[in-house]
């Protein structure tokens, strides 16, 4: 084949080949829960403390601080994670008799 014919079939097959349709955006990541841990007044720190880091898998000092920043201020906030994630710490938490929510992270 001469190389007119060949530009002329790539141009040509090209030109007939359908575009592809657009895929819908996906999002990049899951909207963000914070898991927040409330002063009960009840609970010995030491347990509460104990309980985050079993159920939460944070470090120690770290469960430590946000058992002391609940207790001085009424809350803290755990751990930041999707919807799902968040309602099962939740749920696991008050399985131990803490006072946990979760609500969007704005």
């Amino acid at each position: 084949m001469n190389q007119v014919t060949t530009e002329a079939m790539t141009q040509e097959s090209t030109a007939t080949l359908p575009a592809p349709a657009a895929a819908p955006p996906r999002p990049t990541r899951l909207p963000q829960w914070k898991v927040l841990l409330h002063n009960d007044r009840v609970n010995y720190m030491a347990y509460v403390v104990a309980a985050v880091v079993e159920i939460v898998r944070v470090q120690r000092p770290d469960a430590e601080r946000a058992m002391l920043e609940a207790h001085h201020k009424g809350v803290s906030v755990l751990t930041v994670t999707h919807r799902e994630h968040a309602e099962l710490l939740v749920e696991q938490l008050r399985s131990k008799r803490l006072v946990a929510t979760a609500e969007p992270d704005a």
